[in-house]
Order: structure tokens, then sequence, then C-alpha cells
């Protein structure tokens, strides 16, 4: 498949590496430093470059947005029209300081990108824990984390499914898109258990399923 990626942070280098292991091609977008595109499309090997958010959304099959909250606008407008196209976010709407979430309980971050990609097939997914994507594995142990997806057209559901489990992580599927005013808040506790408690990082969410007795 071939991936648009916008934003070139740690979720979006994290989620392109292990997809262009897994034989993807890659473009990376997003950058106030062209040479930092270029380094990642170097270590992200043969299946990767590097380009503009348009060329992004003109390349991709797949087309993930990445980038922090307060960059969304910024983001938006150079990625120009995304109609047609199946766009995955990522973006929480987290406040600089993560405190707290900067819209939320009636609407989310992902209703709101939503609304200003019209015709695009929006699929939202958190949490991503950006320093899990960079480690060597996404176990813990035996245990694979959990990331909730939410979206109202279930091919596309399907596809972010696939990928983000050839990333190495249990995808859940967490219903219709306004399901994204949930979610979110879920990333928001992960963020501040793993920072505000000293915990570190690498902290994860896990469903847990028990068998209904026979």
């Amino acid at each position: 498949m071939k991936i648009g990626i916008v934003g070139a942070g740690s979720v979006g280098s994290g989620l392109g590496k292990l997809w262009a292991a897994g034989g993807h091609q890659i473009l990376y977008s997003y950058s106030r430093d062209p040479h930092k595109l270029e380094s990642l499309a170097q270590q992200s090997g043969p299946n990767a470059r590097a380009g503009t958010p348009r060329e992004a959304v003109g390349f991709g099959d797949l087309v993930v947005l990445t980038v922090p909250w307060t960059a969304v606008s910024d983001a938006l407008q150079q990625m120009g029209s995304v109609e047609g196209k199946l766009l995955l976010s990522t973006v929480n709407a987290l406040k600089p300081d993560f405190s707290g979430l900067d819209i939320g309980t009636t609407t989310s971050a992902g209703e709101w990108i939503a609304q200003r990609t019209p015709g695009a097939i929006f699929v939202e997914a958190l949490p991503l824990n950006a320093e899990i994507l960079h480690a060597p594995s996404r176990q813990f142990g035996d245990i694979t984390p959990s990331v909730f997806y939410c979206g109202d057209d279930a091919q596309a559901k399907a596809v972010v499914a696939g990928l983000l489990s050839e990333a190495g992580m249990e995808a859940v599927d967490a219903g219709a898109l306004s399901r994204a005013r949930l979610i979110e808040p879920a990333g928001l506790l992960v963020a501040q258990v793993g920072y505000g408690l000293g915990l570190g990082p690498n902290v994860a969410i896990k469903l847990l399923r028990r068998e209904a007795p026979s």
C-alpha cells in the first residue's frame, strides 16, 4: 500500500518505519526541517521517500495525519483537498502541557478534523505511544497493547485495523466516529499516568476479554 504521512514526529516516524519494513511504500511530509524528512526516509529504507503534504495526499492510498493538535489547521491547509482519500488521524486535542484536552466531551479532535476534510473517508486511532512504536517490539512480555479505532466506514476501518496489527498492536474497533469523544480522553489518561505520575513513556492500554460461559 502507498501511505502518505503528514507529520514527521515520533508517532509518524514510528509508524512509517514499521510499515516500510513491512513492504509498504511511504512518503513522509510536514516538517520545518526538510533535511529531517530526507534523513527519516533514508533511515526507513528503500520503501520510503520525502515530500510535501500535498504530495503525500496525492501519493497515498492512505493518508495519515499525525501532527500536534496546535498544528492541525496549518497541516490541513498544506494538504489541500483529501476528497476520496482514506484519512487516518492519530491527533488528540491535548493541551501543550498535557494538563487536559482543548476540546472534548461533546465533540472530539476526530470529529473536528472530519468536518474540515469533506469527502475524505475518516478513521481515528488512539492512543499510540511514540516510545513503544520505536521500541524493538510492541510487546509487554506476552501482552500486546490495544489501540482503539473508530469511524463510520466499515471497509476503511478494516484497512486501518490491518495496518495497526501489522505494526504489532491489537486493533480494537470502538464503533462510530463519535466514540472519539471517549478514545481521546483515554489517550490523555495514558499520557498523564506515564508522565504525570513518573511511570515514564512505556505505558499502554490493554483491553481484556473473558469468554462467555457456555
